[in-house]
């Protein structure tokens, strides 16, 4: 099966405010096994547009990605993010699995 991922790019208006959802997504990532790639850090934006914090997170599945979403677990999470807290642009995207340069 092919791995899923969720590609986020947040705006965090409130670092207080948001850290009530970073302290509740956990449940909902454990439950549908998802691995942190990319949470913050250093980066250099190349062309477009961008958000001051980007993550990449990895499911091990695509469906994993999309349950994991729609959970109860993780929309009572993403209450506590949306609105005034943070802006976010969130992708959830299916793997590749075929040939690759060489």
């Amino acid at each position: 099966m092919t791995k899923g991922y969720w590609i986020a790019r947040v705006d965090v208006y409130d670092t207080d405010a948001y850290k009530n959802y970073t302290d509740r997504n956990g449940a909902a990532f454990k439950k549908y096994g998802a691995k942190f790639l990319v949470r913050g850090g250093k980066f250099e934006l190349k062309e477009g547009m961008s958000r001051s914090r980007n993550v990449l997170i990895e499911f091990p599945t695509y469906q994993a990605a999309v349950d994991c979403f729609h959970s109860p677990e993780y929309q009572h999470a993403l209450s506590f993010r949306r609105g005034h807290v943070s802006a976010a642009d969130v992708v959830i995207i299916e793997g590749y699995v075929g040939p690759q340069p060489e």
